[in-house]
C-alpha cells in the first residue's frame, strides 16, 4: 500500500482513535483484573470481522486477520493494564475509577493497535500476508501478562512481531529505535530485617533493626560504586524503609525495599550475591535475622536488527514523522522481551510530548497525558511496516 493512502487511512480514523483512547482512559483496570476492557477489545474485534479469542494466558485477547496460511504471519501487541494511581488531571476524560488511571500510555497503544486493526481489516485485499492482533493483560505486574500468553499460544504461526510505547521524553514528530538490547531486568527485593525492640533510652538491650536497616542500605550502596564493572550500568534504588511507630521505642522489626536494574545476567548475579553478604554480615556483626524476597524481572528487550530497520524505513516515509532518533538503553522494564525470545521483532517509540498541552509530565505520574496528535505517527509507521515486512518477506 502507497505511503500516500496509509496517512490518508489514518487521518480519516483519527477521530474514531482518540475515541477510543479515552475510552480506554476513563475505565482503567489494574493488572491482573482486567475485565471490562478485554471484553470491549473482544467485541470491537468480531465488528472488524477477525477471529477472535478471549482469555489467552488468563485475560488476554488475540485477533487473527487470515489472509493465507501458507502466507508470512505478522504480529502486533499492545497492553492494556493501568496502574494503581489517582489521576489528577483536569480533561473530560479523566478516570472514572478512584485511585486508578493509565498513567503510561496503555489506553494510547490499546487504541492504535485497534485502529490498526480497522484499517488492515477493511483492507484486507490489499495484505500479501496474515496479521495477529495481541492484547495483553497485566503488562506492569510480575509474572506480566506475556508469558503466560505466549504460553496459550499467541505466537503459534508468528513470523515478527511489533510493539510500541508512546513516550513524554520525545517530542510529537519524533519516532525513536533501538537495536540490540533496550531495556534492563527490573528486579525488585523487600527484607524483614528482625531485631529486638527496647525502650529508646536502654538502647544496649536492643537489637536495633533501624540501625541495621540503615547500614544495609548504605552498603548497597557501596556494592554498586565499588563491585559492579563501571562501564556496565547498574541501578539500585531504595523505594521502602518502614518501620517503628514511637518516638521512644526501638522497634523489633523493620522492612527495606527496592529495585535493582542490570542489563546482563553478570551484574544481575552480582548484585543478587553481594546483597546477600550485606545481610549475612550484619547478622554477625549486629545480631539480626532477616527474610528475604527477592523477585527477579524481566529480561531486557533485545531488537532484532532486520525488523528494527523496517520501523525506521517506514519512520522516514511518513511525512508527519518529522525526526527518528537513536535511543540509548533504558534501565526500564519491558515483558515485550518474552515475545522477542520467541520471534525476531522490535520495540520502538512514538513521540507524545507536547508542552502546550500539559502533555510533558514523566510516565507514572498522576498528571501524565500525551499529545493525541503523537498517536498519528504510532498508527502510520505500524501500517507502513507491515506492509514493508511483507514486501520484503515475499521477495525472499
Amino acid at each position: 500500500m502507497e505511503t500516500s493512502i496509509i496517512e490518508k487511512l489514518t487521518q480519516e480514523n483519527y477521530n474514531e482513535l482518540v475515541r477510543l483512547r479515552r475510552h480506554f482512559h476513563m475505565y482503567p483496570e489494574l493488572s491482573f483484573q482486567e475485565v471490562q476492557t478485554p471484553a470491549y477489545i473482544a467485541e470491537y474485534l468480531r465488528e472488524l470481522g477477525l477471529e477472535v479469542q478471549e482469555g489467552i494466558g488468563g485475560r488476554g485477547v488475540v485477533g487473527r486477520l487470515r489472509v493465507d496460511d501458507a502466507l508470512p504471519t505478522v504480529a502486533l501487541r499492545a497492553d492494556f493494564d493501568a496502574l494503581p494511581i489517582q489521576d489528577a488531571k483536569d480533561v473530560p476524560y479523566k478516570s472514572t475509577v478512584p485511585g486508578v488511571m493509565h498513567a503510561c500510555g496503555h489506553d494510547a497503544h490499546t487504541a492504535v493497535v485497534l485502529t490498526t486493526a480497522r484499517i488492515l481489516a477493511q483492507h484486507k485485499e490489499d495484505l500479501s500476508g496474515n496479521v495477529v492482533f495481541i492484547f495483553q493483560h497485566a503488562e506492569e505486574v510480575d509474572p506480566g501478562g506475556a508469558i503466560q500468553m505466549i504460553a496459550d499460544g499467541c505466537l503459534d504461526g508468528v513470523d515478527a512481531i511489533f510493539g510500541q510505547h508512546v513516550t513524554s521524553s520525545l517530542d510529537v514528530g519524533t519516532i525513536g529505535y533501538k537495536y540490540g538490547i533496550a531495556t534492563g531486568m527490573p528486579d525488585d527485593f523487600t527484607v524483614k530485617i528482625h531485631g529486638r525492640g527496647a525502650h529508646a533510652s536502654k538502647p544496649h538491650v536492643a537489637i536495633d533493626p533501624v540501625a541495621a536497616a540503615i547500614s544495609f542500605c548504605n552498603q548497597l550502596q557501596y556494592v554498586v560504586t565499588r563491585k559492579s564493572k563501571p562501564m556496565e550500568p547498574v541501578v539500585l534504588s531504595i523505594t521502602m524503609f518502614n518501620g517503628g511507630h514511637q518516638h521512644n521505642v526501638i522497634p523489633d522489626v523493620v522492612t527495606v525495599g527496592g529495585t535493582i536494574r542490570t542489563f546482563t545476567p553478570e551484574a544481575q548475579n552480582l548484585m543478587i550475591t553481594e546483597l546477600k553478604k550485606c545481610l549475612e554480615g550484619l547478622v554477625t556483626t549486629t545480631g539480626i535475622s532477616y527474610d528475604l524476597d527477592y523477585m527477579k524481572g524481566y529480561p531486557p528487550v533485545v531488537n532484532d536488527k532486520d525488523i528494527t530497520d523496517i520501523i525506521l524505513e517506514s519512520a522516514k516515509e511518513i511525512s508527519t514523522v518529522k525526526e527518528t532518533e537513536e535511543l540509548e538503553p533504558d534501565l526500564g522494564g519491558e515483558d515485550f522481551s518474552y515475545y522477542l525470545q520467541r520471534v525476531p521483532g522490535t520495540f520502538y517509540y512514538t513521540g507524545t510530548r507536547n508542552p502546550n498541552f500539559k502533555a510533558d509530565y514523566p510516565h507514572h505520574h498522576a498528571k501524565f497525558d500525551i499529545d493525541e496528535k503523537g498517536l498519528v505517527n504510532a498508527v502510520s509507521v505500524m501500517l507502513k511496516s507491515v506492509f514493508k515486512f511483507f514486501e520484503k518477506e515475499t521477495k525472499q
